[in-house]
């Protein structure tokens, strides 16, 4: 269900979204248990402090700053609860709980194909990926990338006619790096820029996986034209297949490194591509269609009410049988014998005092 949210609803959600140690699937969570972000701000520093840490809310007036910096500049803030949001995020499942957005808005609603590579590209791929993004666009697709150097760079500007999404790792008022400065103007102008990340953020290493787990949400499918075997967009290739989208790689000589991951990427099942039709007949059947439903695992809302001396009881044994090794949750239920609305209960107060991070896969572990 969609809903827009008032001024002050979009406060609490971004004061709740911006708390220490409230993730994604954190936030959904806490709004499922308590019904709203605000009643769940009331409630989150007793929790944090029944796990073992006493936890310091932000500032009411920092949201509001931050979403009048955001206006001032053309921008907005998207809940993942309002129909704005884009489909392709809603339906992961840990999407974030709010996007920054600056540009032209109405791109969301529209289809996207991703085109990711090295920042070091060879002439050769940057003409090829700005021969494809062209031809992409001309298909009706937007294409989305992370505003680097190297192929994304050269998929963007191909595609500013027709419609490009940039997603960056900072604040969606930092350029980075410098020397995209003309090309994130005009992306902002003609195009649309999105992040998770506070306004005026400048991006660290940890922020590219989270930017291009965006990357990937957003499209149908990713295309990979050049990357070496460790590079990040093998980082957005694999989410990408966890998120079910489709994975396209164009092929290179074996003698190049920058060759190296896409090659690797063919051999694990990845399409090889060598034009847009090579990308087009794989999407066409499902263009227009809807991303698949968010779901799948073990319900991570527990209920709203847990007796303190049942939730004390159980918080020793998840002590107990937790480790350094990631465990899945149904695991953890198992092995306590306990509730699972009580094991659900103490892992969310773990989490918000900082003691327990949860893993991919529906997994958790000392953090």
């Amino acid at each position: 269900m969609t809903q827009s949210l008032s001024d002050s609803e979009r406060r609490d959600w971004l004061r709740l979204a911006r708390t220490e140690n409230v993730g994604p699937v954190t936030f959904q969570n806490l709004i499922a248990r308590f019904g709203s972000a605000g009643a769940a701000l009331a409630e989150i520093p007793r929790l944090a402090k029944r796990g073992g840490r006493e936890l310091i809310l932000p500032p009411p007036g920092d949201a509001a700053r931050e979403i009048a910096a955001l206006a001032a500049i053309g921008g907005q803030l998207i809940a993942s609860c309002e129909p704005e949001f884009p489909q392709g995020l809603a339906a992961l499942d840990s999407q974030p709980p709010l996007i920054s957005v600056l540009g032209n808005t109405h791109l969301l609603r529209k289809e996207m194909v991703a085109i990711v590579g090295a920042r070091n590209a060879s002439a050769l791929a940057r003409k090829f990926a700005s021969m494809l993004a062209r031809d992409l666009c001309d298909a009706g697709l937007v294409v989305a990338s992370g505003l680097a150097r190297g192929i994304d760079s050269a998929a963007h500007e191909a595609a500013l006619d027709g419609g490009t999404a940039a997603v960056v790792a900072g604040g969606v008022d930092v350029i980075y790096p410098p020397e995209n400065d003309a090309l994130y103007r005009a992306i902002a102008a003609r195009g649309i820029i999105v992040s998770e990340m506070r306004l005026g953020e400048a991006p660290q290493a940890r922020h590219f996986p989270r930017r291009n787990r965006l990357i990937s949400g957003l499209s149908r499918g990713v295309v990979v034209v050049e990357a070496a075997e460790r590079s990040g967009s093998l980082i957005t290739a694999t989410y990408a297949l966890e998120q079910g989208r489709e994975i396209f790689a164009v092929p290179g000589s074996p003698l190049d490194p920058r060759a190296k991951g896409c090659n690797k990427l063919i051999r694990e099942g990845a399409t090889l591509t060598e034009s847009a039709d090579d990308v087009l007949s794989v999407l066409r059947p499902m263009l227009g269609h809807d991303f698949r439903e968010p779901g799948g695992g073990t319900s991570l809302s527990p209920p709203a009410v847990v007796s303190d001396a049942e939730a004390d009881r159980v918080r020793r044994l998840v002590e107990e049988t937790l480790g350094p090794a990631p465990v899945e949750i149904d695991e953890l239920i198992r092995q306590t014998g306990a509730p699972a609305a009580v094991v659900l209960t103490v892992i969310l107060e773990l989490e918000l005092a900082g003691r327990c991070a949860r893993q991919p896969g529906n997994r958790v572990c000392w953090s």
